[in-house]
């Protein structure tokens, strides 16, 4: 299957360049040829738990336990703490690998606050037995005790008076340059803030989440690949080599063709020889470019100790494209069950 459809859709990249791919009929046939060809089995994925290595914080590289072999993750440095400007050197920086690391962007009380208004709001629909909003899925999983809890949140901030007001923080306005143009938090579009809550627990439905770019999703509106940047809120510490977001520095500028091509959305989930990781502090800040290749590593430990909580809002420039309880579920989320 997986042969047949990128054969299937090379007429349409055969004469593609920036600006002259059919999108409209490249969503089409990339929307029939999932929709018949994919199945359950396509997206399982087998990972081997293995012991933890000790972790060494004066080292800059690490090892991560995978079921071939054991590569080496570089860790992305660490700038200083976000404020009213960006240096130049974190401008070329970011112009180069596409991702930055802001430390203690919230304080531990902060942190605490949202993480209380996080667990309100997820109890909450989880008792009105929410599952769509503004036309995107929730996802759901269970927590420890086997109760159903909410692992993807989306318009979190339009439905919690403190997720909203953080996002009114003065300080992202200082990332909106490396978007340019028109550029804004996109709390009411694409899907607004998303809260991801991964653990590694028998009834949890999510713990990872193979390679893919958010820039996908342009195509499949039928539009140009704009630029997207992705800020993330780490709301738990998570050390590098215990899972957690993976990324493939530099890939935000690569051509249309390894966009589509260099990896298998969400099926491939392995180590890649040039990926990077984050090492977390709660309260911490990261960003990365949406057409950057990234992915989620399973945690190697189970239960409490692998639970890992991040929100991520967009900045986006171009046309304001809000959606509403009256939008439709976009084509790319009817695979979201599969994503576990």
């Amino acid at each position: 299957m997986r042969k047949c459809l990128i054969i299937s859709l090379m007429p349409s990249l055969a004469n593609a360049g920036s600006g002259d791919l059919q999108l409209p009929r490249f969503r089409c046939q990339v929307e029939d040829l999932l929709a018949e060809s994919l199945s359950d089995e396509d997206f399982s994925t087998t990972v081997q738990i293995e012991d933890r290595p000790k972790i060494d914080r004066s080292r800059t590289t690490f090892t991560v336990p995978h079921i071939h072999e054991v590569p080496m993750v570089r860790v992305v440095d660490i700038s200083s703490t976000l404020g009213e400007s960006l240096s130049e050197e974190q401008r070329e920086s970011f112009t180069r690998n596409g991702c930055l690391h802001f430390s203690r962007f919230l304080d531990p009380h902060a942190v605490t606050t949202i993480l209380e208004a996080v667990n309100e709001l997820g109890k909450r629909w989880s008792t009105e037995g929410r599952s769509v909003v503004n036309g995107t899925p929730l996802k759901y999983g269970k927590d420890l005790n086997g109760n159903p809890m909410v692992q993807r949140f989306c318009f979190a901030s339009q439905h919690h008076p403190v997720l909203a007001e953080l996002l009114c923080d003065p300080r992202f306005s200082t990332l909106l340059e490396l978007v340019g143009g028109n550029a804004r938090l996109g709390t009411h579009e694409k899907d607004g803030l998303v809260i991801n809550h991964y653990v590694n627990t028998e009834g949890s439905k999510f713990t990872q989440m193979g390679w893919h770019t958010d820039a996908l999703r342009d195509l499949f509106y039928g539009r140009g690949i704009r630029p997207m940047l992705n800020v993330g809120i780490h709301l738990d510490d998570q050390d590098p080599r215990n899972g957690g977001l993976r990324l493939l520095p530099g890939t935000h500028r690569q051509g249309l063709r390894s966009m589509l091509f260099r990896k298998r959305y969400f099926l491939d989930n392995d180590p890649d020889p040039n990926e990077v990781a984050f090492d977390i502090k709660a309260g911490d800040l990261t960003i990365h470019d949406g057409r950057l290749w990234h992915r989620v590593q399973r945690s190697s430990l189970v239960g409490e100790s692998s639970r890992r909580r991040v929100m991520y809002i967009p900045i986006v420039n171009g046309a304001y494209q809000p959606r509403s309880e009256q939008s439709r579920t976009p084509f790319y989320h009817r695979f979201q069950h599969l994503v576990k």
